[in-house]
């Protein structure tokens, strides 16, 4: 019996240890199945959470991707603008190329033209130094001549002044002028006595000082001039003023051989000249009214060789001038 209880024993133990062995396999079995359930859980939400990280970082990527997408677009619109401003400028180039060339066409015409001017400005300095020296020579002659001419007044108004005789010389043209009331009666071309007189005295002076060495090669005349007042007419008065120069002239001449020599005679013959104005140069007194008795006159006086070569150079000097205005006024119009 006792074998038969040990031996049921054994058999319970062994169906016991089985099941505690199979308790603690399915436990294990739990046991692992937890661990993998928690590790996979663990797995799952470390996956969620990378993927939820992941999908932060394709936000995050995707922003910057659309923001450096707009930068690009910036970027290409800035470039299209440039590429306009570009095009533009390089119209402006072109424009501004042709301008260049056209102003380098204008300025080498200038420079054509100034060279042009340089040869006429060269020539025309050239020509006015010639003018120049010209005028230097002339002004120069012209100074003689003045100089003669107020030596000559002067010579007579000291020779009068030596044979103590009050004449009257004109500063100006040395002219010496007297009355025909002394020389001639009324209306009358015949010298009186008294003028025959007044001449001896002072024609034989006034011909010896310009017949004298130092003056007579400069003398180109020797003039009497006849004037009378308005009164009658021009023809009649033209008549009576060139008879009483011509009488004056005719005692001058009857008078020289008594004062000068046979060669300053013919000097004489060959450089007097007479003439009569009638009433054409009035004397005017201070009222601006005929002064009657003072027209009434005989003036003797003298005229230099070169004095038309003065009114020569005035015509030269005048036209110069007119050539200078005309020359700047065209200078004028072509800048």
């Amino acid at each position: 019996m006792r074998r038969r209880r040990e031996k049921e024993n054994t058999g319970h133990n062994v169906w016991r240890s089985y099941s505690d062995m199979m308790a603690g396999i399915l436990l294990l079995f739990v046991l692992i199945m937890c661990v993998t359930l928690f590790q996979s859980q663990i797995n799952y939400e470390k996956s969620i959470k990378e993927q939820q990280e992941k999908l932060v970082l394709q936000d995050e990527y995707t922003k910057q991707i659309m923001e450096q997408q707009g930068v690009v677009e910036d970027q290409q619109n800035q470039l299209s603008d440039q590429q306009d401003q570009l095009a533009s400028q390089d119209e402006l180039l072109a424009a501004q190329k042709q301008q260049l060339d056209d102003l380098a066409a204008q300025l080498a015409d200038q420079q054509k033209k100034l060279a042009a001017q340089s040869v006429t400005l060269a020539d025309q300095q050239s020509a006015l130094d010639e003018k120049t020296t010209q005028l230097a020579t002339q002004q120069k002659r012209i100074d003689n001549i003045i100089g003669v001419k107020a030596d000559v007044i002067e010579a007579l108004k000291k020779e009068f002044a030596s044979n103590s005789m009050t004449v009257e010389i004109d500063a100006n043209n040395g002219a010496l002028v007297m009355d025909s009331s002394v020389l001639f009666d009324y209306d009358e071309t015949e010298l009186s006595d008294a003028g025959k007189e007044v001449l001896a005295q002072v024609l034989p002076i006034y011909c010896n000082v310009l017949l004298d060495p130092q003056y007579y090669s400069y003398l180109a005349e020797i003039i009497i001039d006849g004037y009378t007042d308005s009164s009658g007419g021009y023809e009649y008065n033209l008549e009576l003023s060139q008879r009483r120069s011509l009488a004056v002239a005719e005692y001058l001449l009857e008078l020289s051989q008594n004062f000068l020599s046979e060669d300053n005679q013919t000097l004489l013959r060959q450089n007097l000249t007479v003439n009569g104005h009638s009433s054409s140069n009035l004397i005017l007194d201070a009222n601006g009214n005929e002064d009657a008795e003072a027209s009434r006159r005989v003036e003797v006086k003298f005229r230099l060789k070169d004095e038309e070569m003065i009114e020569e150079l005035r015509g030269i000097l005048d036209t110069s001038a007119e050539e200078t205005q005309t020359e700047n006024t065209t200078e004028a119009v072509q800048e």
